[in-house]
């Protein structure tokens, strides 16, 4: 698994060593194809007809099967394509499902700590408890399969702005005292920070129907 997925990791219910077997990590051109492919056939299948019971299995995936089986497939493509695009939108609803607590405090922390328009675009309430915030991230994966997909890429963009800006001022605050937990959160926000950069190009390719 890479470094960057290790942060949200959840142990999985079933193997996940398919992908392993029939496209070895040595044919890296084998391994951009399916991703590509599987990302593309999903988005388009779903969206196409984007029946309740299916879409709700695939927010839900993560919580139900863990990460492991998305990374199989995803993790290794570029941020700025969309399967990479999806792996790390699964990657931040895992994050707050796993510890809904600490996300909303970065949240609101960063809330109120910027002035920006990243809370509006975001679509949070103000404030925001650990309910909210997992209502809202589910309803921006909804997002990916029903309505307007640039935007459900935005609003994670903005959201991954205000987590980060919180990760950074909490840790400016443990820096005296508890440095290690300082590192911590900095290379939290140094990561949703580029999330949040690579997700709104993302959100502009998709525009330009040029995000493959």
């Amino acid at each position: 698994m890479s470094d960057e997925s290790r942060e949200f990791h959840k142990p999985i219910r079933r193997p996940a060593e398919l992908f392993d077997r029939l496209f070895a990590a040595d044919d890296p051109a084998e391994v951009s194809r399916v991703a590509h492919s599987t990302a593309a056939a999903l988005l388009s299948r779903v969206r196409e007809d984007p029946e309740a019971n299916v879409v709700e299995r695939l927010v839900a995936f993560t919580r139900d099967h863990g990460i492991d089986d998305i990374a199989e497939l995803w993790s290794r493509s570029p941020a700025r394509s969309l399967p990479g695009s999806l792996w790390r939108l699964y990657l931040v609803q895992l994050m707050i499902h796993e510890d809904p607590h600490t996300a909303a405090l970065l949240y609101e922390r960063g809330r109120t700590d910027e002035s920006t328009a990243d809370e509006i675009v975001a679509g949070a309430p103000a404030p925001a408890g650990p309910e909210e915030l997992v209502a809202l991230i589910d309803l921006i994966m909804r997002g990916i399969f029903q309505g307007d997909f640039a935007v459900a890429l935005e609003r994670a963009s903005a959201f991954c702005r205000l987590e980060a800006s919180g990760a950074a001022h909490l840790a400016d605050d443990y820096d005296a005292t508890e440095p290690e937990r300082a590192s911590a959160f900095t290379t939290r926000a140094l990561r949703l920070t580029t999330y949040a950069t690579d997700l709104a190009a993302s959100a502009m390719l998709w525009r330009r129907d040029a995000l493959t």
